[in-house]
């Protein structure tokens, strides 16, 4: 697994972290990125998460101002920006769209629902999306973008609609894969300290599947 250093001040940092690698540790005790910054960033501290398969591009802070301010600026989503590329294992019927709804996230399962919003700790979804390229057996290259950040909620939103992603087989793909075709390509936000527009993006591996499908 490869980790590179996208960005990096005084105040933050950005890299690139690998599908399989979790954000932070947890009970798996697989290497994290947190800690592997912590290495030679002993300040570095985590801001927002990427979901284990997921890879691609996160921020990190490195002052406690700074890591309080970006941890502000990630609840507001027309402020700090993610945009995600989606394998979908076949094509959808519009192919830009707007998804909107309300999801329950069980604990205990590690796994979101989507709701009537009349579930108690329901929270709304929206996500954006349009597509890019299909291959010839059909799967779909999505560009999503966030404009709110629920615990699986691009996987979710898309597999109720019946356009699991490609390789998640928590949400109903069968598809065999050794990561979900899910990578958070590119972040945009002000900077915490001098306001600077601060946009890094970064490709997922594409020598390996689903991502060599598609012309990057």
């Amino acid at each position: 697994m490869i980790t590179r250093i996208l960005y990096h001040d005084r105040d933050l940092l950005l890299c690139r972290k690998p599908a399989g690698m979790p954000s932070q540790p947890d009970a798996s005790g697989q290497p994290d990125l947190l800690t592997f910054l912590q290495s030679t960033h002993p300040t570095a501290s985590l801001v927002h998460r990427l979901d284990t398969p997921t890879g691609g591009v996160m921020v990190f802070g490195l002052t406690p101002k700074a890591t309080a301010r970006l941890c502000a600026m990630v609840q507001d989503h027309e402020t700090f920006r993610k945009e995600y590329f989606a394998v979908l294992s076949h094509p959808l019927s519009e192919e830009t769209g707007e998804m909107r709804d309300f999801l329950y996230h069980d604990k205990m399962l590690n796994k979101s629902f989507v709701t009537d919003g009349k579930r108690k700790g329901s929270k709304e979804a929206v996500l954006s999306y349009r597509t890019l390229a299909a291959d010839e057996q059909g799967h779909s290259l999505v560009s999503v973008r966030l404009h709110t950040g629920r615990t699986h909620q691009i996987r979710v939103q898309f597999a109720s609609r019946g356009y699991p992603l490609v390789g998640d087989g928590k949400y109903g793909n069968r598809e065999k894969c050794p990561h979900i075709g899910l990578w958070a390509y590119s972040l945009a936000f002000p900077h915490p300290i001098t306001g600077k527009p601060i946009s890094v993006e970064t490709l997922p591996d594409t020598n390996i599947y689903p991502w060599h499908l598609f012309d990057f």
